[in-house]
């Protein structure tokens, strides 16, 4: 009997516990309530100032978020393309993405080659190991670099690349290397 009248009392007082803490917490909002409203203080939500190290990785952490946050580059036509390719600039690089034994097919008239395999370390070597390596200075990223594949994809990585590495001028020539040979395919029977 003692242990029925034991187990009872352990059932019910864990209900009387309950209750008494549903109690507490329903009728905390109502005072909170009755206290933001009757209050004379001013609601504060300022923060401290943060120190300059603090705001200075703040703001570096901010440029590295949109350096990863998704983007496309501008897209250059065929007709935008020729132009550059008939008059080139030291100002302007024409970046072949493709691997060299693609390129043996043939490349756009003023580009160079940079296979996309190696895109991402070439762009970290100082000029002169650059220039040595490729047999071309390398470019700078204030300087309009316009990439080209075979077919328009893997510009589009260089491109990412090439922005993670701080570039801000980049072109995606996305009709790559099959639209050009078909477009100057096409001018040459048209011409003859």
């Amino acid at each position: 009997m003692a242990s029925i009248l034991r187990s009872g009392l352990l059932r019910n007082s864990g209900a009387l516990a309950r209750r008494r803490v549903t109690a507490r917490v329903a009728a905390r909002p109502a005072f909170t309530q009755f206290l933001r409203f009757n209050s004379s203080e001013p609601v504060s939500s300022s923060k401290p100032p943060l120190d300059p190290e603090k705001v200075r990785r703040k703001q570096a952490l901010e440029r590295h978020d949109d350096l990863q946050r998704d983007w496309d580059a501008k897209i250059m036509s065929y007709d935008e393309l020729l132009p550059v390719t008939e008059s080139p600039t030291s100002e302007t690089y024409l970046i072949d993405v493709r691997e060299p034994g693609e390129v043996v097919q043939g490349m756009i008239p003023s580009a160079v080659n940079l296979p996309l395999t190696v895109l991402a370390e070439s762009l970290t070597l100082p000029p002169d190991d650059f220039k040595a390596k490729f047999g071309y200075s390398k470019p700078t990223p204030e300087k309009q670099v316009i990439f080209y594949c075979r077919s328009g994809m893997r510009s589009a990585s260089a491109c990412d690349v090439a922005k993670r590495n701080g570039f801000t001028n980049i072109l995606n020539y996305k009709g790559s290397w099959l639209e050009w040979t078909e477009k100057r395919n096409n001018a040459q029977k048209s011409s003859a």
